[in-house]
Parts: C-alpha cells; sequence; structure tokens
C-alpha cells in the first residue's frame, strides 16, 4: 500500500497563495471566458422584437420585413416587427434603448443614431452611450433637384450654370425639406456653405409635398430620395442637378455627383442600420450581427433592397460604428455652424 505524501504546512501555504496570485487568477479568469465562449449559446428563447419607429409601409418598416422572414428562420423563433412611430423615429429608438429583455432589437436611420440629441438635447436616449451598433444596412445619395424650367438657368444647362444662376438669386430662391433637423434640410445647409449658395428653407411635410411645391413653382430646388426625383425627372416635370454621393450611384448611374458639379468633397448619404439595447450581453449582439450581416449580403435581401432604393452594406459592428462616428462629426458640425434646433 501506498503511503500519502507528507506536505508540509508551510508548502501546504505556498501552493494556497500560488493558486490565488494574480497570475494564476488570469489564467483561470481566461480558462473560464475560453469555456464560455466555446459553449452552445441558450439563446434565443422568444420570439425577437424588431422596433422600428416609422408607420407600416415605410422605409425603415419594409426593411424590417425584408430581414423577418430570414432571421426568423435562422434563429428558429419567429421575428415581430413592431411599429412605434412618433418624433422622426426618435420614440421607437428610445424604446429599443430602454429593452432589458435581451430578445428586442431596432431598425433606425441615421439621424436616430448620430444626430438625434444634438438636435434636442431633451431627446431621452443617447445615441452613443444607450444604443449598440450591429449593422449597417443600406445607403442611399440624396439628388439635388430643381424645376425643369429655371430662371437665370438655360434651357439644357449645366449643373455649372445651376450652381451661377443660384448663386445669384441668393434668398430670393427657396429649398423645401421634409423638417427642421432631417438630412434633407442639414445636407441643403453643408451645400450651401460649400458653394456660396444662400437658398431659405421652407420645411413640408413630407418628400412628396417638396416634390409639388417645386412643380408648382414655390420652390427652386430640393434634395429628394432618389426614386422620387428619378420618377419626377423621367416625366419630365424636374431635372436631376447631382447626386449628393462622392461618385455616382447606381441606384442613379445616369446622375452626376455634385463632386462633379464642381462642389469639392461632397459625400452624403440617408442610410438604415440595426442596433440592440447596450445594454445587451455581447455575446447575443455578436450573434445577431453576424446573422443580420450574413442576411444583407444574400442575394435575394439584396436584391429586394436595392427596390426599396438601397445600396446594400451589410457592414460588421465596428464599421457602423466607425460610420456612426464620421456622420457625427460632418452633421454635428453643421447643426453647430447653422444654429440649428429641432422643433
Amino acid at each position: 500500500m501506498l503511503s500519502r505524501p507528507v506536505v508540509s504546512r508551510r508548502a501546504a501555504l505556498l501552493i494556497a497563495l500560488a493558486a490565488t496570485s494574480p497570475w494564476a487568477l488570469a489564467q483561470n479568469n481566461a480558462k473560464t471566458a475560453a469555456a464560455a465562449a466555446a459553449a452552445p449559446l441558450a439563446w434565443p428563447t422568444k420570439p425577437l422584437k424588431i422596433i422600428v419607429g416609422f408607420p407600416a409601409g415605410s422605409s425603415p418598416d419594409l426593411t424590417a420585413r425584408t430581414f423577418s422572414e430570414p432571421l426568423s428562420k435562422a434563429l428558429g423563433q419567429p421575428v415581430i416587427v413592431d411599429n412605434k412611430v412618433g418624433a422622426g423615429g426618435n420614440i421607437g429608438a428610445d424604446a429599443v434603448a430602454k429593452a432589458r429583455d435581451d430578445h428586442t432589437i431596432g431598425l433606425m436611420i441615421n439621424g436616430n443614431m448620430t444626430i438625434a440629441k444634438l438636435l434636442n438635447p431633451a431627446v431621452p436616449y443617447d445615441p452613443i452611450k444607450d444604443l449598440a451598433p450591429l449593422s449597417l444596412i443600406g445607403t442611399s445619395p440624396l439628388i439635388l433637384t430643381a424645376p425643369v424650367s429655371q430662371t437665370g438657368v438655360p434651357a439644357g444647362g449645366s449643373a455649372r450654370d445651376f450652381f451661377v444662376a443660384a448663386r445669384n438669386g441668393g434668398d430670393k430662391w427657396s429649398y423645401g425639406t421634409p423638417g427642421v433637423g432631417t438630412v434633407g434640410h442639414i445636407g441643403t445647409e453643408l451645400l450651401k456653405s460649400r458653394s456660396n449658395i444662400n437658398p431659405v428653407h421652407v420645411p413640408y411635410p413630407g418628400y412628396p409635398q417638396v416634390a409639388n411645391a417645386m412643380l408648382g413653382g414655390q420652390l427652386q430646388m430640393a434634395l429628394l430620395p432618389p426614386a422620387l426625383a428619378q420618377a419626377q425627372v423621367r416625366a419630365g416635370k424636374l431635372r436631376a442637378i447631382g447626386v449628393t454621393s462622392s461618385g455616382r450611384s447606381p441606384l442613379a448611374p445616369e446622375v452626376p455627383s455634385l463632386t462633379e458639379a464642381g462642389i469639392s468633397n461632397f459625400n452624403l448619404e440617408i442610410w438604415n442600420a440595426f442596433a440592440a439595447p447596450s445594454t445587451m450581453p455581447k455575446p447575443i449582439q455578436a450573434k445577431l450581427a453576424a446573422l443580420i450581416s450574413e442576411i444583407a449580403r444574400s442575394d435575394e435581401v439584396r436584391s429586394k433592397l436595392f427596390q426599396q432604393g438601397w445600396q446594400t452594406v451589410g457592414s460588421s459592428p465596428e464599421g457602423l460604428a466607425n460610420r456612426i462616428k464620421a456622420d457625427t462629426n460632418l452633421l454635428g458640425g453643421v447643426i453647430a455652424m447653422r444654429g440649428i434646433k429641432a422643433e
């Protein structure tokens, strides 16, 4: 029979101290984290909710519903789209920020994730602190649009002719947007600073009303979404001056960029993205981000998004975070320079 090894009290104490040393604890923590990462994630345990801050049939709603079926198949749970409408999408964004069930995400527009609090300090959530980026889904430029018959612009005149006329028109010209603090508003103020034009801002309830005001001669210019702008351009009722992206867009390949028209370093896009509450556990965020990005890049979803007016991205969380930072800096600078405040 083998005898048990004799360990002195001093040796036992040294062994115990070694086991609780910072190095040993770090090693144990690393092993525990690795084991947790390797273990299967027991999630989801109930339906996933996608909150949209805009009404059914709106562009963000259509995008969310495009993802609901493939996400449901991938997760093995129903995916429900919940429309919480109001305040330019901020009511829905706030609901996402405050969700604590680990089964709620949101489909948002760029304003909700960048400049919301810069425009209105009373907004009840902080886009940077309270929302976790998952994936940038789609981007789209706006199109600078004007009436076909424009005072001071010769028939068949170029984009450069348009800007010469706009400079000469000064504050006798006006431009329309869907409201104070929208990307159309901030983007046109940016364009004013880059091109030395000075049209007066006139807000309307939405883009269709802006287009109708141009057709009726009440406005001289506006930044419109590609689908709306192109419908009027092809009908011969409006003319496209240029897209706001840095280069030509596949959504409107025949329209030159404003950079081509002589407006240097002009790059402005609208976009939508998925975000989660910042309190959602990181492994769940990572799982959702990977699934959403993969779904966005699938041929079927990419085609549907293009039909909805989006150039598909399907980025990583880091890619979306970088876009948020860049746009917050760009648009935030215009907000500060022009003193823009949401109504």
